[in-house]
Formats: C-alpha cells, structure tokens, sequence
C-alpha cells in the first residue's frame, strides 16, 4: 500500500464518519431551541419575493432547511467518504479518477474557506487547517 492510498483511506474513514454525524447535528447542537424557541425581540424576517408572489418563511420553515441542508451535506460526505475507502487506487491512477479527486480537494477547500463564517476562533482555524489538509491529501491524488 502506498502512502497515497493511505492518506486516502484515512480522509474516506474521516469523512464517513463526519457525513454520518451530520445526519444528526441539528438534534445534537439543539437548533430546534433556538430556530423554535421563545422570540426574542428581533425584526420579522422579510419575506421571500418570488415573482409575481411573496413566500413567507417561518421560522419551522428555517428549522427545515438546517435539517435538509445538513442531509444534503451528510450525503456528499459519505459518498466522497466512500470513494476514498473503495476507489482509492482508481482516484490516484486512472485519468477519471484524478478529475474526482480534483473535484473533491475543490469541495474540500470550499469548506475550509466557509468555516470563517463561524469566526476566527483558535478552533475554527483548526477545523480550516484539517479541512484544508483534506483538500490537499486530494490533491496529492492529482499530482501524483
């Protein structure tokens, strides 16, 4: 085994691990309490204009979406998780396999750089910099 295909299998591990506990997040960080709980005195959003109509968002409606949008990252996780444990050798060989591998260091880097949305915290960087290292274990598959 190469160390290539090490890392890769220690980014897929990782990564199905993370995508499955994002299935769960919103119930474990409590977004309920705080998409649902008690208003406190903030504006009402605007709504949404949806041409020629208006779509009035609730707040059950922005609960929805935390859980969908965590789903949704949840499955890219694990699929991504996936092809590093089963399609290692293929991402580092084959010329399909390298545009994968390219395509999955792009979302990588992509989250690394969203995670300043949450601050610049000493943790928040240590996310980036593990997420960032993802990208460039992917990116290693490319460059091989």
């Amino acid at each position: 085994m190469t160390r290539e295909m090490a890392l890769l299998w220690l980014a897929g591990a990782f990564t199905v691990v993370l995508g499955l506990l994002h299935f769960f997040l919103p119930a474990a960080l409590d977004y309920r309490t705080t998409m649902l709980g008690p208003a406190r005195e903030r504006p009402a959003p605007r709504p949404l204009r949806l041409w020629p109509t208006r779509y009035v968002v609730t707040p059950g409606d922005r609960y929805a979406i935390i859980w969908v949008m965590n789903h949704a990252a949840s499955y890219a996780l694990v699929s991504i998780g996936l092809v590093d444990l089963l399609a290692a050798r293929w991402l580092l060989t084959a010329e399909a396999g390298r545009l994968v591998a390219l395509w999955i260091a792009g979302w990588w880097f992509l989250r690394a750089a969203n995670q300043f949305l949450f601050g610049r915290r000493a943790g928040d960087w240590l996310i980036l910099i593990g997420f960032a290292l993802l990208g460039l274990i992917h990116l290693g598959a490319v460059w091989r």
